[in-house]
């Protein structure tokens, strides 16, 4: 069995387990339906397209993509018991008592992994098996809470702010914050100037912005100058939160 989510070079046996907390479901892939009847599986295919369209059912809700053996995506259809059915009285006696056994199977083994405790003391460990996974996850939610809101806080900030607030916020010494960005190629110093220069691919990313501050005209030249000071904009904090610098610098 597979989740229909993530495709992948399954085996032919591709029968899907779908559970939610009120709904338990088992889905055949028609590539299984042609292993079980020895019917080529662009012939099953055709057998379901036709009977969707009889039905006058969307046939490409019942499509699912994987991957053959040569990484190609390919399509096959997923059928609930209920469709299968449907397909199976077309075929022959013997085609349909395989998948009927093989339908057997796949629900005994759900009856299996549901089965309702027989005893009390079955019932103790089951409930207390799912109060300790439930602690689990609130531990998780609890060790998580603070860089959540932290976070939340760092994206709800208006406007870009220089540097050394961000690293106020980020709760990092400046010069290390520099240093990290310098490494890891946020900003850069431009021909032999003292300044500070945003890398272009981080402000496409609206991580970083340029303030541009009009300085005197040159005194020799007459040309007027500018100087740019990259800002950290809040998405750009968020990243920088998100990668946890506190702990690595």
């Amino acid at each position: 069995m597979h989740t229909i989510s993530t495709p992948i070079n399954s085996r032919p046996d591709s029968s899907v387990l779908h559970q939610s907390q009120n709904l338990t479901r088992q889905v055949m892939s028609s590539r299984e339906i042609s292993e079980l009847t020895g019917k080529r599986h662009p012939d099953v295919k055709r057998d379901i397209q036709s009977m969707l369209r009889d039905l006058k059912v969307d046939v490409s809700s019942f499509a699912h993509i994987y991957l053959d053996s040569q990484k190609r995506n390919q399509t096959e259809y997923l059928l609930d018991r209920e469709h299968t059915d449907c397909l199976l009285t077309g075929y022959s006696a013997p085609m349909r008592m395989k998948v009927i056994r093989r339908w057997h199977e796949l629900e005994s083994k759900v009856v299996a992994q549901f089965a309702i405790p027989t005893s009390f003391a079955q019932a103790l460990r089951v409930a207390a098996e799912q109060v300790e996974k439930n602690q689990q996850l609130q531990g998780v939610i609890d060790l998580q809470a603070p860089k959540v809101a932290a976070i939340q806080r760092l994206a709800g900030a208006c406007g870009a702010i220089c540097i050394t607030d961000a690293a106020k916020h980020l709760q990092v010494q400046p010069a290390k914050l520099f240093s990290w960005l310098q490494q890891n190629k946020w900003i850069f110093h431009r021909g032999g100037s003292t300044r500070w220069t945003a890398f272009q691919p981080r402000i496409t990313l609206g991580l970083m912005v340029h303030k541009v501050t009009a300085l005197r005209p040159d005194a020799e030249t007459g040309s007027e100058r500018a100087a740019f000071q990259p800002l950290i904009t809040p998405k750009g904090l968020v990243v920088l939160a998100e990668k946890n610098i506190g702990a690595a610098l």
